[in-house]
Order: structure tokens, then C-alpha cells, then sequence
């Protein structure tokens, strides 16, 4: 069975963990319930279905009867509470006490790099620019920024991208390297979301904050049926990997910019306006 640390899903962990025992032993999921203290004998296993879920103190129950003590029990009621909070604030809070608990312990969660560089817009800007102005001190590229940033936040954002690899530190210079991060399990997903929100509330400033020739802003209202709706995600999608390939043959930095592709519903499909 893999470490518990390469998991973020709770559910997966205690679903191996019993395919396991049940692999090497006469284990099965009523053991299991009996052993974690739960009278019910297919408690676990609807846990495991995702049609109940695990209260702070069944984690504890639970994670105890697996075996684990010390950091893995605590890093196990941490996925618990990322796994089954209400939103995505209670779900970045678990998430990077998780990621915490890992350094603590001097290991690396799977994808925990993709998330902090994700949860930040200082991250992606700072990577653009730090490149294009050699021998810049975290203030002077502060400043540049559009969007208040502290010089503390820029030189830990520098060190972070030079540490996991997306920058190169040559003298007092800095190179993009060709090591992309991307987000592949659900705690990005929450850390992309975030920076969503947050692109989207600097388009909102934007709107006010810069002349007309320095942004381009249009949208389009109209009624589609589904099969469009998909066809016209496909052509965002092209759109978006052309748009890229210019960037990347780009002579130079002048700016950096921001593209939000935005299309989304402003009405309900006809089964959910009925309820």
C-alpha cells in the first residue's frame, strides 16, 4: 500500500487499506466497522460510496484502527476535513495543513507544488517578469505590478519558483526553464478556483483602472443548445492553444497580461428552473 502521504482523498486510503487486509487475511468490511467501534456493520463501506461520511471523531476511530499514530493519524483527520468541508475556504485551510504536516515531516505531497503555485497570481507574474529585468530587487519588481504586492512576497515567490524548478538563478538573473506545473488532483482544482476568482475580480478593477487601448473587453449574450454549448468550447479551447504559441514566440516581455475566456450560463437548464 502506497504512504499515506500520496493520498488526498480519505476515502481511497480506507478503501485500500481494507482491499489489503482483505488481499493477505479473512478481513472484510463488517471486521472493519467492529474494529473501529461502529455498530453498524456497513458503516465503513458506505463511507467508502461516499453516502455518509466520517465525523472528527470516526476519523479518529478510524485512522487509530488502521494503525496510525503521530503525524499519519493526524495527516489522516486532515483529509477527512479537506475531503468533506463545505467550500472551498474550509478545503484550502485542510489542504495546506496537510501540505504543513508533510514539510514537518520532510516529505512532498503529490501535486503540493502545482497548489501553492496556483493559489497566488504573484507566482505566474513574477515568473514573467523576473526574466525581462535583470538584476531587479523583489521591490523594483513589485512595483511594476498593477496590483499591490509586497517586496517580501515577491523575493518568497521567487525563492519558492527557484526551489521547485520554474526558475533559474544565473548571477543576479533569472531564466524561465521549460518545467511546467500542472494540477491534476481535486486540492489544485481549489487553488485554481481561487486564482479564477481572483482574475476575475481584477477584470472587474480593470475595467475602471485602464484606458481603453490598454484593454480589450467584449462580450456576447446568447441561447444555445447544448451541442453548440460544446462546440464553442472546442474553439475556446483552439483559441486559447493559439493564443499561447504567440505568447511563447513572443520577442520579448514588455508587460504581462492577463486572458480571462469566460462562458458561462445565466440561466438555468429547464429541469432546474422547474425545481
Amino acid at each position: 500500500m502506497k504512504p499515506i502521504i500520496e493520498y488526498h482523498d480519505y476515502r481511497i486510503y480506507m478503501q485500500d487499506f481494507c482491499n489489503e487486509r482483505i488481499r493477505i487475511s479473512s478481513f472484510s468490511w463488517r471486521e472493519f466497522s467492529r474494529i473501529c467501534g461502529f455498530s453498524s456493520p456497513n458503516y465503513l463501506k458506505l463511507v467508502c460510496n461516499g453516502k455518509t461520511r466520517l465525523s472528527p471523531r470516526g476519523a479518529e476511530m478510524v485512522g487509530a484502527a488502521m494503525g496510525l499514530v503521530g503525524f499519519e493519524l493526524e495527516y489522516f483527520k486532515k483529509m477527512v476535513t479537506y475531503c468533506d468541508a463545505k467550500n472551498d475556504e474550509e478545503r484550502k485551510l485542510a489542504f495546506d495543513a496537510m501540505l504543513e504536516l508533510a514539510a514537518d515531516q520532510k516529505v512532498k505531497i503529490v501535486d503540493g507544488e502545482a497548489f501553492k503555485y496556483f493559489e497566488s497570481w504573484v507566482h505566474p507574474v513574477v515568473r514573467e517578469l523576473a526574466p525581462v529585468m535583470e538584476g531587479a530587487t523583489p521591490g523594483e519588481i513589485a512595483k511594476c505590478c498593477c496590483w499591490e504586492v509586497m517586496a517580501s512576497d515577491v523575493r518568497e515567490s521567487l525563492d519558492f519558483m527557484v526551489k521547485v524548478g520554474l526558475l533559474k538563478k544565473k548571477g543576479n538573473a533569472y531564466e524561465q526553464t521549460d518545467k511546467y506545473l500542472k494540477g491534476t488532483t481535486g486540492a489544485v482544482s481549489v487553488a485554481l478556483r481561487s486564482m479564477h476568482r481572483e482574475m476575475a475580480s481584477f477584470a472587474e478593477e480593470a475595467v475602471d483602472k485602464f484606458a481603453l487601448p490598454e484593454r480589450n473587453f467584449s462580450g456576447l449574450i446568447m441561447g444555445l443548445a447544448a451541442e453548440d454549448y460544446e462546440k464553442i468550447v472546442q474553439k475556446i479551447n483552439a483559441f486559447r492553444k493559439e493564443i499561447a504559441e504567440i505568447a511563447l514566440k513572443s520577442r520579448t516581455t514588455e508587460r504581462v497580461y492577463r486572458l480571462n475566456l469566460q462562458l458561462f450560463p445565466l440561466t438555468w437548464e429547464k429541469g432546474e428552473r422547474d425545481e
